[in-house]
C-alpha cells in the first residue's frame, strides 16, 4: 500500500535544483553533453542544465549529441502505430480537453463492440499492426468490462494479410486487482499521463471528476507494475506549467519506478497543448511551449532517458514531426482520428483534439523513408517475452539491434508487399536493400532470411 501524498514528486528539490543549476557556462553544459555520450542516463541536475541551453552553438552541440545518442540506440527505425478512440463518454472536467463532461458542442459515443471491429478491419486494411486503446474516462454500463471486450474485440479480428498484434492501451487509473485483469488480456503497453506534475495546476485545470485526484494518479503506474504489467507508459501535456519543472518532475517520477521495480517506463510520449472544441485554455496554453524548446525537450529526454522509447503523435504537424526524428523520437502515430469512429466514417468534431499531421499512413510511410528512416510494425518483443527488464538487459549492451533492425526491415517488407502504392514500394525496397547492405555479421544474416521469406509470400517473421 502506497502512502497517500506522492512524497517522491518533490515541488522543493525541483525548484531549488531549477534555481542552483541556472546560467551554466559553456563548459558545464559540455561537461554534461560528454556524460550523455555514455549512454547511462542523466541526474535531475545535469537536465536542469540543459534545459538553460539558448545559444544556437550549444543547442546545436545538444541536438547532435541527442542525434548520436538516438542513432547508436535505435539505428534509422521509427515504431508506427495509430490510436483507436472507442468511447468519447467522460466524467472528468479538465478545461484543456474536449471530451471533458459539460462540453455540450461535441457528439457522445460509446463504440459497440461490432463498431469496434469494423474500426479495425479499416485499420488493417491499411497496413497497421499495433494501435492504442484509448477511451474517455467514463464506461457504458459493462464498466471496466467493455475495455477488456474491447480488447478483445482488436485482437480478434483477422484479414488476409493482417491482424492487429499489439494493442496498447491509455484507459483511466486502475486498482491493482483491476490491472491484473486488464493484463490478462494480452495489452502491451498500458499507457497513462500525469498532465501536469505541478500540483497547484494540476488542481485548477482538473476541476470535477475522480481525475482530481492527483495522488490517486500519480500512483497509477505502481499499481500497474505491481499487477505485473512491466511496460508502461508516461507523459505530460506541456504547456499546462513550465516545461522545465515537468522535465525534472519526470525524471523523479521515473527514478521512483526504477527505484521500485527496477524499471523504468517503456515509453515517454511529449503531447503539446492543441486547440479542442469548446475549450479556451487549449487554443490559449497556460505555459506555450516555442517550437525551439519543444525540440529540446526530445533532445534531452533522450539523452536523460537513453533506452526510453519517445512517441510522437499526430497533434505536431509533419514538418515539427520529420524534425524531432533526428532528436531522439522513436514511435510516431500516423493516419490517427481522435474521435470515435474516425475511421469509418470522420467526424472530426468530435475529437479529443486538433490535429497537425492528417496525412493517410502510406503517405507517412513514403515520407519517412525518403528521409532514410526504416517504418516498422515489429511487434516481436513483446510476443517473445522481451518486455520490462528483460527488454532493458538487452538494450543496454545494444544486443537488442540483433533482433529490431532485422524485424523492422521483414515487417516493412510486409506492408510493402500487401499494402503499399507503387511509389511508395519503390522508394521502400530500396532503402531496405541499402540497409541490409549496411549491415555486417548475424544481424545480417538474420536480416536476409527474413525479408526472403516476406517475400516468398509468409506474413508475420521475426527473431
Amino acid at each position: 500500500m502506497y502512502k497517500i501524498e506522492a512524497d517522491y514528486i518533490n515541488e522543493q528539490k525541483i525548484w531549488e535544483t531549477l534555481e542552483s543549476n541556472k546560467n551554466p557556462d559553456a563548459a558545464k553544459i559540455r561537461e554534461v553533453l560528454e556524460k550523455a555520450k555514455e549512454m547511462k542516463g542523466l541526474s535531475l541536475e545535469d537536465v536542469a542544465v540543459l534545459t538553460c541551453i539558448s545559444d544556437p552553438e550549444m543547442l546545436a552541440e545538444l541536438f547532435n549529441t541527442a542525434n548520436h545518442v538516438k542513432e547508436t540506440i535505435y539505428g534509422k527505425r521509427l515504431v508506427l502505430f495509430a490510436p483507436l478512440y472507442i468511447s468519447n463518454l467522460c466524467a472528468n472536467e479538465c478545461l484543456y480537453c474536449a471530451f471533458r463532461a459539460t462540453n455540450k458542442e461535441i457528439d457522445r459515443h460509446a463504440l459497440s463492440q461490432e463498431h469496434i471491429a469494423r474500426e479495425v478491419e479499416v485499420l488493417i486494411k491499411q497496413g497497421h499492426k499495433r494501435i492504442l486503446l484509448v477511451a474517455g474516462e467514463s464506461y457504458p454500463k459493462e464498466g471496466l468490462q467493455y475495455v477488456l471486450d474491447s480488447v478483445r474485440t482488436v485482437y480478434g479480428v483477422k484479414s488476409e494479410h493482417g491482424e492487429i498484434r499489439r494493442v496498447n492501451v491509455n484507459v483511466a487509473p486502475l486498482s491493482v486487482d483491476e490491472f491484473k485483469q486488464l493484463k490478462a488480456e494480452n495489452i502491451g503497453t498500458y499507457q497513462i499521463f500525469q498532465e501536469t506534475y505541478h500540483r497547484e495546476t494540476y488542481a485548477k485545470v482538473h476541476v470535477g471528476g475522480k481525475k482530481r485526484d492527483y495522488n490517486w494518479r500519480v500512483w497509477s503506474l505502481h499499481r500497474a507494475m505491481e499487477a505485473g504489467i512491466d511496460d508502461v507508459g508516461i507523459g505530460v501535456l506541456f504547456g499546462l506549467f513550465d516545461y522545465r519543472f515537468e522535465m525534472l518532475a519526470m525524471m523523479q517520477h521515473i527514478n521512483e519506478l526504477e527505484e521500485k521495480f527496477g524499471v523504468g517506463p517503456h515509453t515517454i510520449s511529449v503531447p503539446r497543448m492543441e486547440p479542442a472544441t469548446n475549450s479556451d485554455m487549449a487554443s490559449h496554453p497556460p505555459f506555450p511551449v516555442s517550437d525551439i524548446d519543444f525540440r529540446k525537450i526530445v533532445a534531452i529526454l533522450r539523452l536523460a532517458v537513453p533506452y526510453t522509447g519517445i512517441i510522437m503523435s499526430t497533434r505536431e504537424t509533419a514538418k515539427m514531426r520529420r524534425e524531432t526524428f533526428a532528436l531522439g523520437v522513436s514511435q510516431i502515430s500516423a493516419g490517427s482520428k481522435t474521435n470515435p469512429g474516425g475511421y469509418e466514417e470522420d467526424n472530426a468534431i468530435s475529437g479529443q483534439f486538433s490535429l497537425g499531421d492528417h496525412r493517410p499512413l502510406d503517405e507517412v510511410i513514403r515520407d519517412v523513408a525518403s528521409m532514410g528512416y526504416v517504418p516498422s510494425f515489429c511487434t516481436a518483443c513483446y510476443r517473445m517475452g522481451r518486455t520490462g527488464q528483460d527488454f532493458m538487459d538487452l538494450a543496454k549492451p545494444g544486443d537488442i539491434k540483433l533482433h529490431c533492425a532485422p524485424n523492422a526491415l521483414s515487417s516493412f517488407k510486409e506492408y510493402l508487399q500487401n499494402f503499399a502504392s507503387p511509389e511508395t514500394v519503390a522508394v521502400g525496397d530500396e532503402l531496405i536493400q541499402k540497409n541490409i547492405a549496411e549491415m555486417n555479421g548475424i544481424a545480417r544474416q538474420r536480416a536476409e532470411k527474413l525479408v526472403k521469406r516476406v517475400e516468398a509470400g509468409r506474413d508475420d517473421v521475426y527473431c
